[in-house]
This record gives structure tokens, sequence and C-alpha cells, in this order.
């Protein structure tokens, strides 16, 4: 058994899974979304969830229900019976063009989805993901399945070199270094996409947000490790800040069942 295999597999899996429990797909979006992983050592594949099992639900999804796919959108490897998802052009492209890309996720979040029809630009109204939406997300102006290489290369563009692409009524695109990042990304933009939402409700278009001079007081604010009071306590210490990862991740890989 290749262990770098089992290890994506593994990854990719609770990935999806806890794609769920984020709140991301639920309900009569609970099969809709998948989220995959780059293989480290053959940068040409990737991981992803598969289509036509009998219960096609992130909440059950199993780990044999996890396949292989290239650059070009082809299964490679999977369990017999399975394929790839409908949009696999999506990761597939992205991959293509974005050689620092590791981990591709895409669902249909309700606010990030219903944000997209009524043109309002998400801007930074709250902590967890402000950077996310700092300045416009791109957005692919169209509604439609992404299937063919053609549109999944003009999801890909849109997305340039940001961290997610929104997909006008249809969903939105997050990537990272890892499953954590490109996970944890949709979960703080959907986050974002709710708070601009009531925003809107609240004021309308031209809401009040945090301003770019707020943005500064985060973005420049001397790093925790540098303050007298933490420096001797985290020396030598990594960064741990991915506890909340942690936890949905945990959860997902322990429960089979949350319905």
């Amino acid at each position: 058994m290749n262990a770098e295999l089992e290890d994506v597999r593994r990854k990719v899996w609770i990935g999806n899974r806890a794609l769920h429990r984020l709140g991301l797909a639920t309900g009569i979006t609970a099969g809709l979304g998948h989220c995959s992983m780059r293989l480290p050592s053959d940068p040409d594949r990737f991981m992803v969830k598969g289509r036509e099992m009998d219960v096609d639900a992130l909440a059950v999804l199993r780990r044999d229900d996890i396949i292989t796919c290239n650059l070009d959108g082809y299964m490679v490897d999977g369990k017999p019976g399975l394929t790839q998802v409908s949009e696999v052009m999506i990761h597939a492209c992205i991959y293509k063009l974005r050689p620092d890309v590791q981990s591709v996720v895409h669902v249909h979040p309700r606010f990030t989805v219903l944000l997209s029809p009524l043109n309002v630009a998400m801007t930074p109204s709250g902590n967890a993901g402000n950077e996310l939406v700092r300045e416009p997300l791109p957005v692919y102006p169209h509604m439609k399945t992404i299937q063919s290489e053609a549109e999944g290369m003009e999801v890909a563009t849109t997305l340039g070199d940001h961290r997610a692409v929104l997909l006008r009524g249809h969903g939105a695109v997050t990537v990272g270094n890892n499953v954590s990042q490109s996970v944890m990304a949709m979960a703080q933009l959907e986050e974002q996409a709710e708070v601009n939402y009531y925003a809107y409700c609240a004021e309308g278009s031209g809401h009040t947000h945090l301003s770019e001079d707020e943005m500064s007081e985060v973005t420049n604010a001397v790093p925790i490790w540098e303050l007298p009071h933490f420096r001797e306590v985290l020396r030598g210490r990594e960064r741990q800040r991915d506890g909340v990862w942690a936890y949905h991740g945990m959860l997902a890989a322990t429960e089979l069942f949350e319905d």
C-alpha cells in the first residue's frame, strides 16, 4: 500500500466531510461540492471525491469514494463504478494554471450564492475571513455547471492569483497550500457573505464596513511572538493557529452519520 496515496486519500476524505460539518454542503446541497488535493510526488495528478455512489452526500462519504484524476480531467484510479465529479475540470484546470495550489474546494454556500446575483461586492465586515474580501473578489459571470476544459480554464483564469473566485448564482471556489487552507477559506468566505448580507439588509448597497485603516491595524500589528510577555513562552515553538480545522477534521473523521 502506497503510504503517500493513503495519506492524501485520508486528507481529501476528511476535507470533503468537513465541508458538511461546516454547513457548506447540507440539506438540498448535501451532495453538491468537492475538495481535492494534488499528489505531492506526482503534481500532474490529484485526488478528489468521486461520483455515482448509491448514497451521494458529503456527510457519509467513505474513504474508498475518493478517486485519482489527472490534469486533463480523466479518472486514472478509483473504485469500480465510480466516475469523476461533473465539475472535475474546475480542479484540473486550476492545478494546471496554478502550480502553487495544492488543494481546491468548490461548494454552493447559501449566502455566497445569494449575494452574487444581487451584484453585492463583499467587503470586510467581521474578523473571520476579512483578508479574503479586502479587495473585490473575481466573479465568473455564468451560473452554468463547469464541465468542459474550456469552461474550467475560464474559471481558473478568472481566479488568477486570488485565493477565491465567485461563480455567479452558483457557488465559489477556494484554493490553498493544503486541505485545511482551502476548506477553511471557504468557511471564512461564507462567514463574510452572511455578515455582508445582514449588513446589506440593514443599510442597503454601500453599507458600512471595516475601513482600510482598520484592516491595516490588523495586518500591521506586532506579531504575538515578539511581545515581551509571549516571547519566552513561544520561543522555539511553531505557531498553532489551526485548532478550528483540527476540531472539525477530528469529528469528520470519527462520525459516520451526523444527520
